[in-house]
């Protein structure tokens, strides 16, 4: 894996396991243990909530005009992980899916693509043979999506079909049982070992934040995903409420602002779940500015896990250039 070492570990080793990867330094000590593990994560600086909403709520009342909002809305866009994840989904419907994401606005050709197209691992070639060419990325979920909840050996199977279907992105959903029962190393060894079977595809690591109850618990999983080699951090399936919001949004952007000033290595981020409109994305897009900084405003550090938002961002872009709103037709219905 890139950027880690391997570190010889008896009790791996007496088990036959294969050989755990060292953390990047300052951290190469906290995995040698579950003690060491949680000794670390529960040392980690504790988060004010009300400190926490009290920031966003100052930071929600941003006001973005004009050129810096047409700016903003472009970028929103560009993020976008266009996604259909439903039972009764089919090949025609991730093909239109793509086609959406290929041309977001077919009157306008400087719309912005997507970031990517966000399916089951079943589905991911379909996917890919239709973005051929563009340079919009093939996501999967996968590790028993949503619920997590399968054996380690099924999960990775699970990782390598949609890989070799075609994804270049995995989305993982961490063992969330595993994690609020201070189990923290079986999680970090499973995340280490869903990214060394995604070969060179990015992995993104669900923490379904949700499901977490408290920011403290939001930032240990941050640190812990980061550790096990996570290119991006994750909120939510979208399948629990609450989802994304903008206090756990601050805890993730710092945690990976204080990783990176730790380490070097830039992990990204992505909110997913419950963002619809033009004003949410917005909110987090002057979020990530104030507390990351500009240099994760960009589709390969920050993207919006979503799918009716496209359509909002796409009525405020067409008001900002004709001076009305459309009609809700003007845009496709998913």
């Amino acid at each position: 894996m890139a950027g880690m070492t391997h570190v010889l570990d008896p009790d791996a080793l007496s088990a036959g396991a294969p050989l755990r990867p060292e953390p990047p330094a300052p951290f190469s000590d906290v995995t040698r243990s579950d003690a060491a593990l949680r000794a670390f994560l529960h040392g980690l600086p504790g988060v004010d909530q009300v400190g926490a909403e009290a920031r966003v709520g100052v930071l929600a009342t941003r006001s973005i005009k004009t050129t810096a909002k047409a700016w903003a809305i472009d970028t929103a866009i560009s993020m976008v992980d266009l996604t259909t994840l439903e039972g009764a989904d089919t090949p025609g419907k991730v093909r239109s899916l793509a086609a959406k994401a290929k041309q977001p606005d077919p009157t306008d050709p400087s719309c912005p693509q997507v970031a990517a197209v966000c399916v089951y691992g079943d589905l991911a070639g379909v996917a890919r043979k239709a973005l051929e060419g563009t340079g919009i990325h093939t996501a999967a979920v996968a590790t028993a999506f949503p619920s997590g909840r399968a054996s380690r050996a099924v999960k990775l199977a699970d990782v390598r079909d949609a890989v070799a279907g075609g994804a270049d992105e995995i989305d993982m959903v961490i063992d969330r049982g595993a994690f609020l029962a201070g189990r923290y190393l079986d999680v970090y060894d499973e995340i280490v070992a869903v990214k060394e079977t995604c070969g060179d595809a990015h992995l993104k690591v669900i923490l379904e934040t949700g499901e977490l109850v408290t920011l403290d618990n939001v930032r240990r999983a941050s640190c812990l995903a980061m550790l096990a080699g996570g290119d991006f951090i994750k909120t939510s399936t979208g399948k629990i409420s609450p989802a994304a919001t903008l206090p756990v949004c601050l805890v993730m952007m710092e945690a990976v602002r204080d990783f990176r000033a730790a380490t070097g290595r830039q992990v990204g981020v992505k909110p997913a779940g419950g963002i619809r409109t033009t004003k949410d994305a917005i909110r987090h897009l002057v979020l990530v500015n104030e507390v990351a900084g500009p240099d994760w405003l960009s589709p390969e550090r920050f993207r919006f896990g979503a799918s009716g938002l496209l359509n909002d961002l796409l009525l405020q872009r067409q008001k900002l250039h004709s001076g009305h709103y459309s009609g809700p037709d003007h845009v496709s219905v998913d």
